[in-house]
């Protein structure tokens, strides 16, 4: 069975609590769930890590990266500043896409730039949980398990 990674940055493991208003109500443990539903048909299992630094997506980056087959990546705050998670996935020999929950071009100045995104496959912004599941379906297709 293939696996896909999913990583989230910094505040994303209080989804539900933190500003419903911009980013939902749903959970990380929501998403998760909704990312490995839309791919278990296509033979592949879904590896979730959070966390609030950025050494340890970096590290899952190197250590799961060579037995998964792509990356959905929700930087959060990294997105402007994380040099060591863009780094790391400039060395990701897989393709990944960038989600965020919020249209970031809607918001403050500050994040209307990813550091990250140019590396990308693509990019999804703006459609809450079911942007999730939008890039894991992309993702299957660009990596060749779907058509």
């Amino acid at each position: 069975m293939s696996t896909m990674l999913l990583l989230n940055g910094p505040n994303l493991g209080i989804l539900g609590r933190r500003e419903p208003e911009i980013y939902g109500t749903d959970t990380l443990a929501d998403i998760e769930q909704a990312v490995a539903n839309e791919v278990s048909g296509q033979g592949c299992r879904v590896l979730s890590l959070q966390r609030e630094s950025e050494g340890d997506p970096v590290s899952a980056v190197h250590e799961h990266g060579p037995d998964s087959v792509g990356a959905v990546v929700n930087p959060g705050a990294l997105m402007i500043a994380g040099w060591s998670r863009r780094d790391a996935l400039a060395s990701y020999e897989h393709p990944w896409i960038e989600v965020h929950l919020s249209n970031v071009w809607a918001r403050e100045q500050f994040r209307h730039e990813s550091i990250i995104a140019p590396l990308a496959s693509g990019v999804v912004v703006g459609l809450g949980v079911f942007g999730y599941r939008l890039a894991a379906r992309a993702l299957l297709y660009v990596t060749g398990a779907v058509r």
